[in-house]
C-alpha cells in the first residue's frame, strides 16, 4: 500500500499537469475569440480568467483585460498558482517527491518539460508568438502523458495519477461550460447569431472537441448539442461522463487492491449514475447553471474525500 504522501504527490502531480494544459487551451480560445471582428475582446479575456478561476487574483493586480496582460498572468506569473509555469514547477516538485514510484521515462519527461517551458516562459511572450508557445505547452504535456501511459505498471500508482487527471479535467470542463453559458454571451439577443456561433466554437476548441463534434453531430454549432457533447457523451475524452467513468474505474481498482471502499467511491458512483441516466433537455429544463454548479461543488468534495480516504498529507 502506498504511503499517503506518495499517493498525494502522484495525484497532485497529474492535476497540475492537466491544469497547465487547460490554461494553454483557454488562452488559445481567448485569442481566437478576441481576433473575431464581432467580439468584445476585453469581455472575452475577462471570461477566460473566470473559466480559469483566477479572476479575483488578476483583478487585484490589473485593471484592464487584454491579450498581453491576461496571457502573461496565465502563462508566466509565479504569483498565480494556476499559471502554466507555477503548475509545471509544482508538478515537477511532486514528481521529485515520488521519483521512486515513476519509471525513468516518466520522470525524465516531466523534468524535460520543466526545463523547456522554464526557458520558453523566462521572458514575456509577444502576442504574435503566443500560438507557437501554446502549441508547445500542449505538446510537452502530451509527451508526459505518453511516457507515463507507455511505461507505467497499471497498479495503484497509475490509479492515483489518473484520478488526478480526471478530477482536474472534470472541474475544468464544467467551469468552461458554465462561464460560457452565463457570462460569455452578452445578451439573449445574440443567441443564434454569428457572435454566438463563434463563442460556442471557441469553447469546443478550448477542449479539443471542434472537429470531433462535427463528426458526431454534423450540424452547425448548437448550445444544446454542445452541452450534450461536453456533459453526457461517453466517448468524448473531456466530457464529464468520460471523466467520471474513469474516476469510478480507478477508484474501483483501488478498492480491490486495498480491500476497502470509502465515501469517495459512493460519491463518484452517484455522480456517474446521474450522468449516465440524464438527458440534456432535462438538464436545460432544470437549469444548466445549477447542474454545472453542483458538479463543480461535488467534484471539489470528491477530491477532499479521496484525500481523506487515502491519507494524503
Amino acid at each position: 500500500m502506498l504511503l499517503g504522501r506518495t499517493a498525494n504527490g502522484l495525484y497532485w502531480m497529474f492535476r497540475y499537469i492537466e491544469r497547465a494544459e487547460n490554461m494553454a487551451r483557454l488562452i488559445d480560445a481567448g485569442l481566437r475569440m478576441a481576433l473575431t471582428k464581432t467580439s468584445d475582446a476585453p469581455e472575452e479575456w475577462s471570461s477566460v480568467l473566470m473559466s480559469a478561476g483566477v479572476k479575483i487574483g488578476y483583478d487585484a493586480k490589473y485593471n484592464e483585460y487584454n491579450a498581453s496582460l491576461v496571457s502573461d498572468y496565465l502563462l508566466r506569473d509565479t504569483g498565480n498558482p494556476s499559471s502554466v509555469i507555477s503548475c509545471i514547477e509544482t508538478a515537477r516538485s511532486n514528481a521529485r517527491m515520488v521519483r521512486t514510484a515513476l519509471t525513468r521515462e516518466a520522470w525524465e519527461s516531466v523534468n524535460e518539460t520543466w526545463m523547456v517551458l522554464k526557458a520558453t516562459l523566462a521572458s514575456a511572450i509577444a502576442e504574435t508568438d503566443l500560438p507557437r508557445v501554446l502549441d508547445q505547452i500542449k505538446r510537452e504535456t502530451a509527451i508526459i502523458r505518453g511516457a507515463f501511459h507507455g511505461t507505467m505498471l497499471r497498479n495503484e500508482i497509475f490509479n492515483f495519477a489518473r484520478l488526478g487527471t480526471f478530477v482536474e479535467r472534470a472541474d475544468s470542463t464544467a467551469r468552461i461550460l458554465d462561464v460560457k453559458y452565463y457570462v460569455l454571451l452578452p445578451s439573449i439577443s445574440y443567441v443564434g447569431t454569428t457572435l454566438d456561433n463563434f463563442q460556442w466554437e471557441s469553447i469546443l476548441r478550448s477542449v479539443s472537441a471542434h472537429r470531433s463534434y462535427r463528426w458526431v453531430y454534423d450540424v452547425e454549432y448548437n448550445p444544446v448539442n454542445i452541452a450534450d457533447y461536453l456533459i453526457l457523451n461517453s466517448r468524448m475524452p473531456r466530457s464529464l461522463n468520460f471523466c467520471y467513468s474513469n474516476i469510478v474505474d480507478n477508484l474501483q481498482h483501488l478498492a480491490i487492491d486495498y480491500g476497502a471502499r470509502h465515501e469517495c467511491h459512493t460519491m463518484s458512483e452517484a455522480i456517474m449514475t446521474r450522468l449516465e441516466n440524464n438527458e440534456i433537455r432535462h438538464i436545460f429544463d432544470n437549469g444548466l447553471h445549477e447542474f454545472l454548479s453542483d458538479i463543480i461543488c461535488e467534484t471539489t468534495s470528491l477530491s477532499n474525500e479521496i484525500a481523506r480516504a487515502y491519507n494524503f498529507d
